[in-house]
């Protein structure tokens, strides 16, 4: 890579980690009390797939530990937001189901973090918001390779 070329990466990966530090703290900010970024992620996974997941395919599927997914998932059991129960064929696994209540949190925090992305793209334009997400889809799937 030439000179240059490092010097584009460094401030693209700058601008993408200070986009997403601000992006969290501004969505954090917004989500319901008690609800944290990543019980709102693992519902919104859960509400989107409409299938039961086991805890290893959501970790790999957030990439992170399954400690930290155990633990996530455990206070989403104890808010009542999921439902985990043990795979019938292997009593070793379990899986992890959204519940109403799970829907019904995920579908707050939702209409609470929509009205600060949607100006976000309002403010940028729909149109470069449409050209960059390839872009972004293609870092994430480079990384995602890795």
């Amino acid at each position: 890579m030439s000179e240059s070329n490092d010097a584009l990466a460094v401030a693209l990966f700058s601008e993408i980690f200070m986009a997403d530090q601000l992006a969290r703290n501004r969505l954090s900010r917004a989500l319901p009390k008690g609800m944290e970024l990543s019980h709102f992620s693992v519902l919104n996974h859960l509400a989107h797939s409409n299938v039961e997941r086991s805890p290893a395919q959501l970790a790999r599927a957030f990439h992170v530990t399954r400690g930290a997914m155990t633990n996530t998932l455990n206070k989403l059991e104890w808010a009542g937001h999921v439902h985990i129960r043990p795979d019938w064929d292997d009593a070793r696994r379990k899986f992890v189901a959204i519940s109403p209540a799970g829907r019904a949190a995920r579908d707050t925090a939702l209409q609470a973090i929509t009205p600060i992305i949607a100006e976000v793209v309002d403010s940028i334009g729909t149109d470069k918001v449409k050209q960059t997400l390839p872009v972004l889809r293609g870092i994430r799937e480079r990384l995602d390779a890795d």
